[in-house]
């Protein structure tokens, strides 16, 4: 062993090592100056963040948080990805979204995305996308031996698989150069619809079987798990339904006659990446775990049991008001499909909510990718959040809660059974319910929707798509409530070529009122409603003058606790004897509560307070339609 001089560079070695009671005993201090009494385990809870699936991040990840070892990147279990060289080489697969139904305008679109750094194609055909008929003219030019492909035709996979295969044959391309995948799903199409083709698993397990024997590049089946996560699943709940529906398909195609190793080898799984990026990244790699899990059950060859993964930017999160914000929203969501290791990423266009994206926004979104790879080099490392506590144990945890959920699920019957009784749609609609509750209060915000609305912003408009298929699942967004609130704002002016108005009654100088009066305008902007803050600052013998010259109908409120102490009462008289519909006040009212009511405040808004049902009954109240 080679001993190196002593360089004087020691690495913090004069100081002593910290204690996790050491570390307690300073959150201690700190929460008691904030009034809050905790000690020890307790204090380090008080830090603590509860997430969906019974998750916990706690404040601090020691060596003593570190879970069963995770393996080697490319080797069972694939925690740390499915390929030894992860994406060292050629990064990530750039694969971009396609969902026109004009073939010629979609055959645009892709040949300038293929130009310009999109390394594969996801092609919606059929009822949501170009007719199975103009495949051909859609892929016009496009050299379909280097361009991998993947097909989205619901429940017309099998003709346009057929269609395809004629391309294949008709351009002279090798069957051995054909790569991409069919996207064979009758479990999503039932999950969408609620409707099951009788043979459509027959038909998928016939086209797995034809690439197999054939086309050795192509991948016949998509197992799909956006109609759950678009439904409003929880992480853990998008993981063990497409489990389920994994080792469905397993038992599917074994039963049609291929070996396990080669239904392994047929499957390709979908799943969302959101902006919240430690939990993609978690979810992703406790993905090709649980996978690798099942295969090694079934009997599966380690070298199949590494799941191929397309991850797809949330359309969930996506939002129709100020939609600019979403390019940040996925660049956060690619970026952790890529320190998740996904095989394949696919960047929704920020005007994704809208209708049919535009040129610009596609080239943002496969710009998006190339930066990440190119410029930041995300690529080049493998597994970068691999070792990191925190990663490792969010990892295991949530591979535990995902491994619950699909026992749930396979004692049901199986994801088609329990889709039939309506277990998943129940689980599904739960989780949603108890996220509007965070979205309804903004204890999870959505910036340019319920957090610095812009009301004067013009709305951008997109051509309509074809319309997906409905009568199974429902697709929820964060940004409904809201939505229909702007909506009925949207209505009311172009009605009467004004938004309905709140007064803002500021008490005092800017110093005391600015702080609720900004909450107070932010809170009914996110509704549509408009507020006058004009003058700056009122008193008990000027409110009413200024209500009445406002246009408005409400009137909220706003200063400090000292100042509605001593002139909050009269100013909410004043205000109701101008005819003010509903007289708010801003922040909690404490001992002065009873006193305030009497004098006409009907109502306090607060941080934390359920903005949906104050806003909504406000339009109701002003008979804004």
């Amino acid at each position: 062993m080679t001993v190196l001089p002593d360089d004087g560079l020691s690495l913090a070695a004069e100081f002593p090592d910290a204690t996790r009671e050491q570390w307690r005993s300073l959150v201690t201090g700190v929460l008691r100056k904030s009034g809050r009494d905790a000690e020890g385990a307790a204090a380090e809870e008080a830090l603590s963040t509860k997430l969906q699936d019974g998750l916990v991040t706690r404040p601090l990840y020691t060596a003593d948080d570190t879970v069963a070892a995770p393996g080697y990147p490319g080797f069972a279990p694939f925690t740390r990805g499915g390929r030894p060289e992860g994406g060292a080489v050629a990064g990530w697969d750039v694969r971009q979204r396609h969902a026109g139904a004009d073939p010629a305008r979609v055959n645009e679109a892709v040949l300038a995305d293929l130009e310009t750094g999109v390394t594969s194609l996801w092609l919606a055909v059929g009822d949501t996308g170009v007719p199975v008929s103009g495949l051909a003219a859609a892929l016009d030019g496009v050299y379909l031996d280097l361009a991998p492909l993947a097909l989205d035709a619901g429940a017309a996979f099998a003709p346009a698989a057929r269609e395809l295969f004629r391309l294949y044959d008709e351009r002279g391309v090798p069957r051995t150069a054909a790569h991409g995948t069919l996207g064979a799903d009758p479990v999503g199409q039932l999950a969408r619809t609620g409707r099951e083709d009788a043979d459509a698993t027959a038909s998928a397990a016939e086209l797995a079987a034809l690439c197999d024997r054939e086309y050795p590049g192509l991948r016949a089946i998509a197992v799909d798990a956006l109609p759950y996560h678009d439904a409003g699943a929880s992480d853990a709940q998008e993981l063990g339904c497409s489990l389920a529906t994994g080792v469905g398909w397993l038992r599917d195609l074994t039963d049609a006659g291929l070996s396990v190793e080669a239904a392994c080898g047929q499957l390709e799984f979908r799943y969302a990446a959101t902006a919240d990026q430690f939990l993609t990244i978690a979810k992703l790699r406790a993905a090709r775990r649980l996978w690798a899990r099942v295969a090694d059950v079934c009997g599966a060859p380690a070298h199949v049991a590494a799941q191929r993964q397309h991850a797809v930017t949330s359309a969930v999160m996506m939002t129709r008001r100020d939609p600019w914000v979403n390019m940040l929203r996925t660049t956060v969501a690619s970026l952790a499909a890529g320190v998740g290791g996904a095989d394949a990423v696919t960047v929704l266009p920020f005007d994704h909510a809208l209708g049919l994206s535009d040129t610009f926004a596609r080239r943002i979104a496969r710009n998006t990718s190339t930066i990440l790879l190119e410029e930041s080099h995300l690529g080049r490392v493998i597994d970068p959040a691999g070792g990191s506590w925190y990663v490792e144990r969010l990892t295991d945890e949530l591979a535990h809660a995902a491994w619950e959920w699909f026992q749930e699920i396979e004692r049901a019957g199986g994801q088609r059974a329990a889709l039939r009784a309506g277990l998943v749609g129940e689980r599904l609609a739960a989780t949603w319910a108890e996220r509007s509750g965070r979205l309804a209060t903004r204890r999870e915000p959505i910036t340019g929707v319920s957090e610095f609305p812009q009301l004067s912003q013009a709305t951008v408009e997109r051509e309509t798509p074809p319309a997906p298929p409905g009568g199974g699942l429902p697709s929820v967004h964060r940004d409904d409530a809201y939505e229909a609130l702007r909506a009925r704002s949207d209505a009311h002016l172009a009605a009467t070529g004004a938004r309905p108005k709140v007064f803002l009654a500021a008490l005092g100088p800017a110093a005391a009122h600015t702080a609720r009066a900004g909450f107070a305008a932010g809170l009914f902007q996110a509704g549509g409603i408009e507020p006058v803050h004009d003058p700056v600052s009122v008193a008990a013998d000027t409110a009413a003058d200024a209500f009445t010259r406002s246009g408005a109908t409400v009137a909220c409120i706003c200063s400090s606790d000292k100042l509605y102490a001593e002139g909050a009462a009269p100013v909410a008289e004043a205000l109701k004897s101008a005819g003010a519909l509903r007289v708010f006040l801003a922040g909690k009212p404490g001992e002065q509560r009873d006193t305030y009511l009497r004098a006409g405040v009907d109502e306090f808004v607060v941080a934390g307070g359920d903005a949906i049902a104050v806003l909504t009954s406000v339009l109701d109240r002003m008979g804004v339609a």
